[in-house]
């Protein structure tokens, strides 16, 4: 096997439509994040933007790791801070040895966050597993509102309740989809930025690259592949948002967020049944809004979960060595605490007591709707 490292903008129409094929062929690579739409825009707006190109010996394209170098030998996903699907886009059968893969790609690490299912290559190195919360659409909105009542769930009847309550109260419910003007971006990202000072953690928005980034996305509608603002509006004023990325048959949702004067109404969760409704219509069949851990609307809404997984792929040598150093002290500290049901709820209290002190203007929020990952 031969492997050629490029920029994704410099990739030809051939590769891409390679690219695209392999996604459609396997649904398992249906995920947004590892679309050559998400690659060639990280590319835009950090310099350390790469994809190995995997090619037979005859020339034929089998297979395409984005990544993103974070030094001479180590590396990430490509926009893996805040990518929600990473990995191998690849043909059916492929076989590959991951080490000689980075060997091949001049690396002597590869970290990987939230690894979609069947990556048999990178299997072996996961250190853990997360279940992914996904709200079924294949069978339509119908189907998906039939299964959450036949696990119990009473989520939709309580939340259609709350809409028609807000719908009294501060005007008329309506919801877009697909909104493109920048001024509902910019308010979306302002609401995103004073819930994560709120909540304590470390505001995404702050770094100029990721509002670039997301720019960028917003104004991306391709075959297979684009950035999706939705709104929900009581009276015409915006009460809720959610920035994601969809491909022709899956959304992830990004940045879901609403205004906290409207808490009382659970427009969050107003807003993600809206957005199931207005998807399945247009013939996405799975919404996956991500790890479900600490976030009860999510195990609310989902109809089913898939395992994702996160580790390192070390090859062995002094710099391999070198990486494991500096990185898995610290990694095995992080999963204590988050495997701790006391250390985290320690850790999470101190994080919203000190947000709350950064932004007291700005109310905490609920962990039943969703206001941020």
């Amino acid at each position: 096997m031969r492997v050629e490292v490029t920029r994704p903008r410099d990739l030809g129409a051939a590769e891409l439509a390679a690219w695209r094929a392999m996604q459609e062929k396997d649904p398992g690579l249906a995920n947004p994040f590892l679309s050559a739409g998400y690659a060639v825009a990280v590319d835009r707006v950090i310099a350390g933007a790469r994809v190995a190109v995997l090619c037979e010996r005859g020339g034929e394209i089998t297979g395409f790791l984005p990544y993103e170098l974070h030094g001479r030998a180590s590396a990430g996903a490509i926009g893996g801070w805040l990518s929600l699907g990473q990995g191998l886009v690849h043909a059916p059968g492929l076989e590959l040895d991951a080490r000689e893969l980075l060997r091949s790609c001049g690396l002597a690490a590869f970290g990987f966050g939230t690894l979609v299912p069947g990556q048999p290559w990178f299997a072996p190195y996961a250190t853990k597993r997360l279940d992914s919360a996904v709200m079924d659409l294949s069978g339509g909105f119908g189907a998906f509102s039939a299964a959450l009542r036949a696990k119990g769930s009473k989520v939709e009847k309580q939340t259609r309740y709350k809409e028609r309550k807000m719908g009294r109260q501060a005007g008329e419910v309506t919801f877009a989809f697909d909104v493109r003007d920048e001024e509902s971006l910019a308010l979306v990202r302002k609401w995103k930025s004073d819930q994560y000072r709120a909540m304590g953690r470390a505001d995404r928005f702050a770094k100029p690259w990721v509002v670039d980034l997301v720019g960028r996305l917003h104004g991306t509608h391709e075959d297979g592949f684009a950035g999706v603002l939705s709104m929900l509006y009581a009276d015409g004023v915006p009460v809720a948002g959610h920035f994601g990325l969809r491909s022709d048959h899956t959304l992830v949702t990004w940045f879901p967020v609403y205004d906290p004067e409207f808490a009382k109404f659970s427009p969050g969760l107003i807003l993600h049944l809206r957005m199931a409704e207005a998807a399945a219509a247009l013939g996405v069949r799975h919404i996956d809004m991500g790890p479900a851990v600490g976030w009860r609307y999510k195990q609310e809404l989902r109809t089913h979960s898939i395992e994702v997984a996160e580790g390192v792929v070390r090859r062995r040598s002094p710099t391999g060595a070198a990486h494991w150093l500096r990185h898995a002290p610290v990694a095995r500290g992080r999963d204590l605490i988050l495997g701790n049901r006391a250390l985290y709820g320690m850790a999470d209290r101190t994080l919203r007591t000190v947000g709350r002190w950064r932004s007291r203007p700005v109310r905490e929020q609920s962990a039943s709707e969703p206001p941020q990952r």
